[in-house]
């Protein structure tokens, strides 16, 4: 798609390691490019800071913010803040997205 804007996914996390790899992979696979993926780890009691670490040091367009819990709404106003794109969507970290989503929803 020529001249997409960016698009901001934010992902809150609150202990959610089993489900989070499939959740971010479905996000970072979209066919639109022009993406960037925000993941707020809310104060998780497993691997969950881990596994958005190793996925921060890998991919450009990635950004993790780590806080204490203060709850889900909390964790997404922080997304919100942290977005630099025209338009932002949020998935749950339990959840995964197909492929085209985002550029079915531009």
């Amino acid at each position: 798609m020529v001249n997409q804007p960016l698009v901001s996914i934010v992902i809150p996390v609150y202990t959610g390691a089993d489900f989070l790899r499939e959740c971010i992979d479905s996000a970072l696979a979209q066919t639109c490019e022009n993406i960037e993926i925000i993941v707020i780890n809310d104060g998780s009691k497993d691997k969950s800071k881990d596994i958005c670490q190793l996925y921060e040091n890998q991919y450009k367009n990635f950004v993790f913010i780590d806080q204490e819990n203060q709850g889900v709404s909390s964790a997404r106003n922080a997304g919100i803040k942290e977005a630099s794109g025209e338009y932002t969507m949020f998935i749950d970290s339990d959840d995964y997205i197909d492929s085209d989503m985002v550029e079915k929803l531009y």
